[in-house]
């Protein structure tokens, strides 16, 4: 009896993408829901704590890279194994993946008993804000176990195909954050008000307990893998086929800690702690419009690879199309938000007074290159779909880094702020550039013998 077709080579392109995709952008939202009740209820606390966050970021940032570009590693190499029929090896993948994950939360623990306040003095002279800055890192460094657990456990049931429990456990993360935020900030329901710190322990109560319910999940409905604590024990070629694949995608994800991290730098030696609080409040609001478009892709890139290898050209054209165009509307709904109220978005942290002054022609400035975004994104899927992964990583350095930092730092000899927040819409156009120089030759090599076969 023949077998029957994935449906990802039969059911209607735009039914499936939206099928596909649905679950990973109302997961992204989630996440970036998360960060801004986060930074909302600390800008509301204390200017100065809002500040510190920012500076914190990026550190952050960089342990969820190490997490989710590890996760990525650990996906590819226990799905290929599962497969395969390689049970042992799918096996041995999941285990020694827990593994690299506690393994990554000691090293973060131990980087925060010195390397915290380092990081954070690092960029601003302000002693009030430093001090705010390396309390909240310290204590999400200190206790990233919980991050690395939710991450590793999440990805280990995405690798089987159970999606699904992956949102409720991300959910859940983000509404007992959500809940906890107040009453540890504050100090509500006879607890006492720890202010900065309040915020750091909600998020990591909020992620120990979704670690814990993917454990469940695991645990019950992940019948796939087998967890053992033998299986734990390192295996040196799990571990470095792991790290191959995952290592690119923690250094594309990392850009972006390098990138504001150096941005924060040129904003807090050139002008003001203000300035980087305009531009922290602009990253946070920004992923509820950037993650629902990398949430889209996410959801395009298998429909994309399927299709590649069943050689139905005609299928990726239409895929493709719809992608950009549903990337494109979602951009110019977060354009017209950020053009039309950019002070109410700001207020959402507390912000008053010089950061609102800055902040409104920031927030106006740097919109403009959302729709820009959205096409360089969209098409960047095709790279990593058809096994150009370089291309991706060469667009992303372009766009964060090699374009972004100097183009900015140039502008801020200038002495004028606004300049400084001209050099997003500059880079993207750069980076959209070479990204089409780069799909016009997959579309040459790829995509276009595929329909002329058809």
């Amino acid at each position: 009896m023949p077998q029957e077709e994935n449906k990802m080579g039969v059911m209607p392109v735009k039914k499936l993408i939206v099928n596909m995709s649905l679950p990973m952008m109302i997961s992204m939202l989630v996440q970036a829901l998360y960060g801004i009740v986060d930074a909302a209820y600390v800008g509301h606390y204390s200017a100065d704590a809002f500040a510190g966050l920012t500076y914190a970021y990026p550190m952050q940032n960089l342990m969820l890279s190490v997490a989710a570009g590890t996760g990525v590693g650990i996906n590819a190499v226990l799905s290929k194994a599962l497969g395969e029929k390689e049970f042992e090896r799918s096996n041995r993948a999941g285990n020694n993946g827990i593994t690299l994950g506690i393994i990554s939360a000691i090293v973060f623990m131990l980087l925060s008993i010195t390397g915290a306040k380092a990081f954070i003095s690092s960029q601003t002279s302000n002693a009030v804000i430093a001090e705010q800055g390396t309390t909240y890192l310290r204590i999400v460094m200190m206790l990233s176990l919980g991050l690395f657990m939710q991450v590793t456990f999440e990805r280990l049931l995405i690798s089987t195909g159970k999606t699904f429990y992956t949102m409720i456990t991300q959910s859940l993360g983000a509404i007992i954050n959500i809940i906890m935020d107040p009453i540890m900030i504050f100090g509500y329901f006879g607890c006492p008000e720890m202010g900065v710190a309040g915020a750091a322990y909600a998020t990591i109560i909020g992620q120990s307990i979704a670690a814990a319910l993917a454990l469940y999940f695991n645990l019950s409905k992940n019948t796939e893998i087998h967890f053992s604590l033998k299986g734990m024990i390192p295996d040196g070629r799990t571990v470095r086929t792991i790290y191959i694949v995952g290592i690119p995608s923690i250094l594309m994800m990392a850009i972006g800690t390098v990138m504001t991290y150096l941005m924060d730098l040129i904003l807090s030696m050139r002008f003001s702690d203000d300035a980087v609080s305009v531009f922290g409040a602009y990253f946070k609001l920004q992923s509820f419009f950037f993650m629902p478009v990398f949430g889209l892709n996410n959801g395009v890139i298998p429909v994309l690879a399927y299709n590649w290898g069943a050689r139905k050209g005609a299928r990726i054209k239409e895929a493709l199309s719809f992608a950009v165009k549903v990337a494109i509307v979602i951009m110019c709904i977060g354009t017209l938000v950020f053009e039309l109220i950019p002070g109410t978005l700001l207020k959402v942290f507390g912000a008053g007074g010089n950061v609102v002054t800055l902040g409104i022609p920031a927030l106006r400035i740097i919109a403009i290159h959302f729709p820009i975004a959205a096409v360089g994104i969209s098409l960047g899927s095709v790279f990593q779909a058809f096994g150009k992964s370089i291309y991706s990583l060469i667009v992303s350095t372009m766009r964060q880094l090699v374009a972004l930092i100097p183009i900015a730092y140039l502008m801020s000899l200038t002495g004028n702020l606004d300049m400084v927040w001209l050099s997003f819409p500059l880079a993207e156009l750069v980076s959209v550039t070479v990204t089409l120089i780069f799909y016009r030759k997959v579309k040459r090599e790829i995509i276009n013998p595929i329909i002329e076969n058809n």
